[in-house]
């Protein structure tokens, strides 16, 4: 797992929000390091509250499109991160030296359900665009604590 940029595939349910944040995250804050992608079990499409609060930070996720493993296949990932509980409990295998590891977040379109008006939706898509960066921040090197 020496080899740099090192493919990391941020894995979560839908790949609408926190998988795209990462992969957003680690296009902008570590390119030289991760070579990034996201995936989901299912392709539900970019949330565009997401991509609102990416671009608030300065990140344009808008080219990137929501994807299942399926369409990844052929990429030998270095690394998986699981990213909500869902993904890690159904992760699909990946052959080969692909370690995984999670590393979830909050949901920000469930905790949204519940908000009273549109500031305090996207309070919940910041914080968690926020713990996202500051784990990204970290990588690669966090991953070694990880399992």
């Amino acid at each position: 797992m020496n080899r740099l940029p090192m493919k990391i595939l941020f894995l979560c349910t839908g790949n609408s929000c926190r998988s795209q944040m990462a992969e957003g995250w680690a296009r902008h804050l570590r390119a030289e390091t991760l070579q990034a992608y996201s995936a989901g079990l299912t392709a539900k499409g970019l949330h565009p509250l997401a991509v609102q609060v990416m671009r608030e930070a300065g990140v344009d996720i808008t080219g990137q499109k929501s994807q299942t493993v399926d369409d990844l296949q052929g990429i030998a990932f270095d690394v998986v991160v699981t990213v909500c509980g869902h993904a890690n409990e159904h992760c699909p295998y990946f052959p080969g030296t692909t370690r995984i590891v999670h590393r979830g977040f909050d949901d920000p379109p469930q905790l949204a359900k519940t908000a009273k008006t549109d500031e305090e939706a996207l309070s919940h898509f910041r914080r968690v665009r926020d713990e996202i960066r500051s784990f990204v921040e970290t990588l690669p090197e966090a991953l070694e604590d990880l399992s």
